[in-house]
C-alpha cells in the first residue's frame, strides 16, 4: 500500500493564529498547531470546544477569520485545489446521494481528483472495509453502519497523504471500530498522516501518538500521549475493606469515590502504595481485595478541563 507523503519535512498540517468568529461567537481563538508528516495525531475536546470547526477550515468548508492554514505547504485557501489533492476528510455527517451504487460513488468520487481506472484501489479498500459485498448496492439501501464505511471509502479513494476522521466512529458497531483501526493504523504504518478527533478516550489512547486537548477555541495542552499520561493523571488504587470498617482519617485526601466497602484512592505517585499499604497496618484494617490502576487519558482530559475551569 503506497503513499504519496512527500519527502520534505514541511509539516502535514499547519495552523498558525487561526481565529473563527460567528458574529459575536469565537469558535476559534488563535489556534497554533503543526502535525507531523506520519504522525497518529488526536484532537480532542468537549463538545463545543471547535473541533468541527477546525476540521472545516482545514477542509476549507469555512474561511477562518484570522490565521492561515498550510496541508503539505500548500495554503488552504490561496491554493485550494493542490492543499485539497493532499487531504481526505471523514466528515460526521452522513451525506450521500441516494442514486447511485457504492462502487459508483467511488468511481464518482475518483473523478472529482481526475483519476481514472481506480477500480483495484477502490477494490482494495472496498475488502479492507468489509464493503466488498456491497459494491453493487444502491446507497441508499445500505445501512447506518455501511454509510459510513463508504464515507470513509470516499476519503481515502484518491490516496491522499493526509487522513482526518472527524468523529469516524460515533454509533457504529464495534466490529466495523475495529476494522477500521486496523486498516488505519495500515495507511500510518505505510507513511499517511492521520488525524483524529473522537469522543472515545480509549481510542485516543490506543492510537494517537500525540495529542492536542482543545476547549473553547483555544489548545489547553499539547504533548505525546504518554506525556499527558504522566502529567495529568497518576495511578488510583481500588480497595475493598473486609467489614464494616472506617478508612484511616489520613486517607480521606486521597479518596477519589466511594461505592460500599470499595474505596477507590488517587494516588499522585507510585510510592503512595507504600504509605497506604502502612496506614491500614496499623490501624490494623483487613483487605478482601486490592486492585492497582493505571492513569488514563479520561483522568488527564477531566483534570485538564478542571484545571481550566477553575482559572476561567
Amino acid at each position: 500500500m503506497g503513499s504519496s507523503v512527500s519527502p520534505v519535512a514541511v509539516p502535514a498540517v499547519a495552523f498558525a493564529g487561526v481565529v473563527k468568529r460567528f458574529g459575536a461567537f469565537t469558535a476559534l481563538d488563535g489556534v497554533d498547531l503543526e502535525i507531523a508528516q506520519g504522525e497518529f495525531f488526536g484532537l480532542l475536546g468537549p463538545n463545543g470546544a471547535g473541533k468541527t470547526t477546525l476540521i472545516s477550515c482545514l477542509a476549507g468548508l469555512a474561511r477562518p477569520s484570522a490565521g492561515s492554514i498550510r496541508v503539505l505547504g500548500h495554503e488552504v485557501q490561496g491554493d485550494y485545489r493542490e492543499a485539497r489533492r493532499r487531504l481526505g476528510v471523514v466528515p460526521q455527517e452522513l451525506v450521500f446521494d441516494p442514486f447511485f451504487t457504492v462502487r459508483e460513488t467511488l468511481r464518482i468520487q475518483s473523478g472529482y481528483f481526475g483519476i481514472r481506472r481506480n477500480d483495484d484501489w477502490i477494490d482494495e479498500i472496498l475488502a479492507n472495509l468489509d464493503l466488498a459485498d456491497k459494491a453493487d448496492t444502491n446507497m441508499r439501501r445500505l445501512s447506518g453502519g455501511m454509510k459510513r464505511r463508504v464515507l470513509v471509502a470516499q476519503a481515502l479513494v484518491h490516496r491522499p497523504p493526509v487522513i482526518v476522521l472527524d468523529e469516524p466512529t460515533a454509533g457504529v458497531d464495534v466490529e466495523l471500530r475495529q476494522g477500521l483501526w486496523r486498516f488505519i493504523r495500515r495507511l500510518n504504518e505505510a507513511g499517511h498522516t492521520i488525524v483524529l478527533t473522537t469522543h472515545y478516550l480509549e481510542e485516543a489512547e490506543a492510537l494517537c501518538q500525540r495529542i492536542a486537548l482543545l476547549k473553547r477555541g483555544r489548545i489547553l495542552a499539547l504533548d505525546s500521549t504518554a506525556n499527558l499520561l504522566a502529567r495529568f493523571s497518576g495511578h488510583s488504587l481500588t480497595l475493598k475493606l473486609s467489614g464494616e470498617q472506617e478508612l484511616p482519617a489520613s486517607l480521606e485526601p486521597l479518596v477519589q469515590r466511594r461505592n460500599g466497602r470499595e474505596v477507590v484512592l488517587q494516588l499522585s505517585r507510585l510510592e503512595l502504595v507504600e504509605t497506604v499499604l502502612a496506614s491500614l497496618r496499623q490501624a490494623g484494617l483487613g483487605l478482601e481485595d486490592l486492585r492497582l490502576n493505571a492513569p488514563d487519558l479520561e483522568d488527564a482530559f477531566m483534570a485538564l478541563v478542571g484545571a481550566e475551569a477553575s482559572h476561567a
